[in-house]
């Protein structure tokens, strides 16, 4: 049936007739409301994208009892890329409040899947829409996801991902393709081969495994001469980050190159100092913070692999938006970008 809108623009009135159902059912849908089946859910949302209709989000805002509420679950620690993380939830949190969106934040105990499938058992359906997690991939994780989803909860999985999970959604780079790009790096600062050291926090972590993943595959097809040995996990702390990489260059005293796929830069550097090998090996690291600021000026570290903490929580707000509203609360999702700095274009 072919809708003639008045005055151009399409309404909720052309919706009903389109979809062959009444205001009040057209209302439940675009408010997510229950008691619409799902097959007559679907024959509206067949009428929305058929006829061109625009969700008014302030409408929508209005219609509901309460703001969108939204949980970050961050780990706390040493990682200092998670300090800015949380820092970039404060500031972007008390812009989001204007648009009637609450951001909390809870810091848990760092590559801990049960803290963080006991974070979101707590989390109470009533109080909130959904939750930002920065996920371990492990049973008991993948498990409390798929409980907090079945209360209804939209969980959005932030730098690293949970694949296979229950999770709505993912935000964060492309790791295969930081990794990609680190391996590409690395292999022409070392022409004639030789080994090189990777460093983790955990494999656990999905955006970790990735990376490496990525490295490897261009290691091994585009640098044969390059042998990749590792990783060593640190579990992105200062104390264990140190200690195990200082042991494993001391197994391996030859190395002439280091990625770290993590955190934990500053026992990393404190390592090579002490073996020996501080500016005398390559060093690729991730995320501006002091440790790799001071490891780009001093000329220990080569390369930092950046994502902003800024960028990523905008687009957790935009997901969720999009989650609770429609998909036309908040524009279509765009990758968040892969930069590189060396010690000549840091700011």
């Amino acid at each position: 049936m072919a809708i003639e809108p008045a005055g151009g623009r399409v309404t909720v009135h052309d919706l009903a007739r389109a979809a062959g159902v009444s205001l009040a059912t057209i209302d439940r849908v675009l408010n997510a409301r229950p008691g619409v089946r799902p097959a007559t859910a679907a024959r509206v949302e067949e009428a929305i994208a058929r006829i061109g209709f625009k969700r008014d989000m302030t409408a929508s805002m209005l219609a509901r009892a309460r703001d969108i509420r939204l949980a970050f679950i961050l780990p706390e620690g040493t990682n200092q890329f998670m300090t800015k993380l949380a820092e970039a939830v404060e500031t972007i949190g008390a812009q989001a409040r204007a648009e009637r969106v609450v951001f909390d934040l809870d810091r848990i105990r760092s590559i801990d899947a049960q803290a963080l499938s006991d974070a979101l058992d707590a989390l109470d359906a009533d109080t909130y829409d959904g939750a930002a997690i920065v996920a371990i991939d492990k049973p008991a994780v993948h498990a409390a996801v798929a409980r907090a989803t079945g209360r209804g909860l939209k969980i959005i999985t932030l730098v690293s991902d949970l694949p296979g999970s229950a999770r709505r959604a993912f935000v964060g780079i492309d790791n295969a393709a930081a990794g990609r790009t680190a391996g590409s790096l690395m292999g022409r600062f070392c022409p004639q081969g030789g080994k090189i050291m990777l460093v983790a926090g955990s494999m656990g972590l999905i955006d970790h495994a990735e990376r490496i993943s990525g490295f490897r595959s261009i290691v091994s097809s585009e640098f044969p001469a390059v042998s990749v040995l590792g990783p060593v996990e640190g579990q992105d702390e200062f104390t264990l980050t140190y200690e195990r990489t200082l042991a494993f260059m001391g197994e391996h005293p030859d190395i002439v190159g280091v990625y770290n796929v993590g955190a934990g830069n500053a026992g990393l550097v404190m390592a090579l100092t002490e073996a020996g090998l501080a500016g005398k090996v390559r060093f690729v690291a991730h995320e501006l913070t002091g440790p790799t600021c001071a490891g780009l000026n001093s000329g220990v570290i080569d390369v930092v692999i950046v994502q902003s903490p800024e960028d990523e929580i905008r687009a957790v707000w935009a997901a969720a938006r999009r989650l609770v509203l429609g998909p036309d609360a908040a524009p279509p999702e765009s990758p968040i970008e892969i930069k590189v700095f060396l010690r000549d274009n840091l700011r």
